[in-house]
């Protein structure tokens, strides 16, 4: 939904019509969506994706995860090879390969939302443990869990990491990461939402108690906006896939959207349509439809 020129979450009406117009991008989540449970790309998925581009329709992986875990998608980019990660905090350039992708567009948590957010749970949820995300860095308290395939840069409480002295204080926070060991995670992020109000945008896209912290309306939907303006796109002409609530905004802002066979509640209510599970190539599924409708 948009009110005011603003993407907001909102359950898809069950009125709101198809797209009418042919899509001209395709916006993909990666965990979940696109990529197999084994975190592979299937070769129909990239026989599919790679179809989608030759027929001139634009693919944007759109995804949570940080720049430097796109090399998993790094070898299937074609064309354009851009994609929006953190949740829409960092649009990325894939070309070039592993360890090379540059930084086209940031939209940072800046250091006094986070700082606010990081209390203002503490205070709502005690025991939340906390990781900060940055350009280049990845920085986590003592007591968070071993959740991400890496060793953190330093280990300090998040208020420490978060000061004009800690270390990477010259780079950009995307996001933060807060964790609970014992609340539901929809409760979790209930929760969160109604402490941190409007200093940042909460979303999740772990099964577990994990949140994902971003600056003020920065979302997977509203930095997809932006790259859509910026090539004359309009969401009409978008096609979108996802599976957890991370990805609500931007099905609820797409043309056309496809929620996952595997998907959260909230993210089949949210989207048009619905497709086969992850595992069975859901994204291809319709990919192929889509491109035989066009002949």
């Amino acid at each position: 939904m948009r009110e005011n020129g603003r993407v907001t979450s909102a359950t898809r009406q069950p009125e709101t019509p198809a797209a009418a117009v042919p899509p001209r991008l395709i916006a993909t989540d990666l965990d979940g969506t696109l990529l197999r449970d084994d975190k592979s790309v299937s070769p129909r998925t990239i026989a599919a994706l790679a179809a989608a581009e030759e027929a001139g329709i634009e693919v944007f992986f759109v995804t949570g995860r940080p720049a430097r875990w796109m090399d998993v998608v790094s070898d299937h980019v074609h064309g354009h090879g851009l994609a929006i990660c953190g949740n829409g905090a960092a649009v990325v350039d894939l070309h070039g390969g592993p360890g090379t992708h540059r930084f086209v567009k940031v939209r940072e948590l800046a250091r006094e939302n986070a700082l606010d957010a990081v209390r203002l749970l503490r205070d709502a949820a005690p025991g939340t443990v906390y990781a900060v995300e940055q350009t280049y860095g990845f920085y986590q308290e003592p007591d968070y869990p071993k959740l991400h395939m890496e060793v953190p840069d330093a280990l300090a409480p998040a208020e420490q990491l978060l000061a004009p002295d800690a270390p990477g204080a010259g780079e950009p926070v995307l996001k933060i990461l807060a964790y609970h060991p014992e609340i539901d995670p929809d409760a979790f992020l209930t929760l969160a939402r109604l402490a941190i109000g409007e200093r940042a945008n909460v979303t999740r896209s772990s099964p577990s108690a994990l949140l994902e912290i971003s600056g003020p309306g920065v979302s997977k939907a509203s930095t997809l906006a932006l790259c859509c303006a910026e090539r004359g796109i309009s969401h009409e002409e978008v096609v979108a896939f996802g599976d957890m609530p991370n990805d609500v905004e931007m099905l609820t802002w797409a043309g056309q959207s496809y929620a996952m066979g595997n998907a959260h509640p909230d993210v089949i209510a949210a989207a048009s349509g619905r497709t086969v599970a992850n595992n069975d190539d859901g994204v291809a599924v319709v990919i192929e439809r889509m491109l035989a409708e066009r002949v």
